[in-house]
């Protein structure tokens, strides 16, 4: 599904920890998800943080997964 840059959040993985870059400005390689749970598992099924941010080792998730669960909707020094 595609869908404009606004309604998408752009991830990127720090120190082997996927952090979301919520004013889209962090440096390094990003990847953009639907800010939905079912979004979230497909990735995660298909290694696409992996793949799309050229990482070998597992990617921490609890951040996002958190975010997306709901909790804590201002994270990683968001205004």
């Amino acid at each position: 599904m595609r869908a404009s840059r606004s309604a998408l959040l752009r991830v990127v993985a720090h120190d082997d920890v996927l952090i979301i870059d919520e004013r889209a400005v962090m440096t390094g390689r990003g990847a953009w998800l639907h800010p939905t749970q079912e979004c979230m598992e497909a990735a995660l099924r298909r290694r696409a943080f992996a793949r799309a941010l050229r990482v070998s080792e597992p990617l921490d998730t609890q951040t996002i997964e958190k975010r997306l669960n709901g909790y804590g909707n201002k994270v990683n020094g968001s205004k």
